[in-house]
């Protein structure tokens, strides 16, 4: 048995990280996502970061996904170096075996695949979506802390001699997205939300013009994600309800990219060990 785990019928529950266990006998209703029998199952996948041991929280999302899958896609979200460790990866890995948690084929890993992304972003570069950011850290947060009524740009933050002199000095830029003018060359956009049964539309009123490329891995999670679901086929993504506004910015990077848009699947956060996970309801396929 590995270490720290224990099993019990019906439930699932992690000892090392002092967590209350899952019932089974939830009182709310239970979520059911409608899947055509005519059509093949849902691919999804599973994207868990190797900086730390798997938690309730990443347990429950792999079962999400397991369940509304045929298995799932394992892919590790290994770019940021500094963090991510491959002992935390092979952990993640018998955690998951364990759990009678299978996964389809080989895991695949984001740092196998930074070419491909440089490639997307050098594509958006090529189109003028993106425009380099060279603030720092301070300087950033300075801007963001001021009064504001809308998300800022900072394309202009600083004078183009002072950015020229950065550049020349070797400082890498972040790239962040021109998202008023990605808007205008992607309009009407939507998106399925499956736990609610409703056609999202599209708002990035809330988050400005992201990063797509941080200026220490020259990628980011939300391109790396919209490229990494179209190579891995995904066809319904999975996830934390804490993302469920980064789905926003996926759908648009998708758009300007002619990557295919999955349908999404936001699922209740398992919370801290103070509180019942009574609330918990898994997906069920209809």
């Amino acid at each position: 048995m590995a270490r720290g785990y224990t099993r019990a019928p019906h439930l699932v529950y992690i000892r090392r990280h002092r967590c209350r266990q899952w019932h089974p006998n939830s009182t709310v209703d239970p979520i059911i996502v409608t899947v055509s029998p005519a059509t093949p199952a849902p691919v999804t996948r599973f994207a868990p970061s190797p900086t730390g041991l798997l938690h309730l929280g990443h347990a429950y999302s792999a079962l999400v996904a397991s369940r509304l899958g045929d298995g799932y896609i394992l892919r590790i979200d290994d770019i940021d170096k500094t963090r991510c460790r491959p002992a935390f990866t092979e952990a993640i890995c018998r955690d998951l075996e364990f759990l009678n948690l299978p996964w389809r084929g080989d895991p695949v890993f984001q740092s196998h695949r930074m070419t491909v992304y440089e490639e997307a972003l050098a594509s958006l570069r090529a189109r003028d979506l993106v425009y380099p950011c060279y603030l720092t850290r301070a300087e950033l947060a300075n801007i963001l802390s001021a009064p504001q009524e809308a998300p800022v740009a900072t394309d202009a933050a600083i004078p183009a001699d002072e950015v020229a002199r950065r550049s020349e000095q070797g400082m890498s830029p972040a790239w962040r997205l021109r998202t008023a003018r990605a808007l205008d060359l992607a309009r009407h956009l939507s998106w399925d939300d499956l736990r609610t049964g409703q056609r999202r539309q599209l708002d990035m009123t809330a988050h400005g013009d992201v990063v797509v490329a941080r200026r220490d891995i020259g990628t980011s999670y939300h391109l790396s994600v919209v490229v990494d679901d179209s190579l891995d086929g995904v066809t319904l993504v999975t996830r934390g309800a804490d993302l469920e506004d980064s789905t926003h910015v996926h759908r648009l990077l998708q758009a300007l990219l002619d990557l295919p848009s999955p349908a999404y699947f936001h699922h209740d956060l398992v919370r801290d060990a103070a509180v019942s996970y009574t609330h918990l309801t898994l997906p069920t396929k209809a």
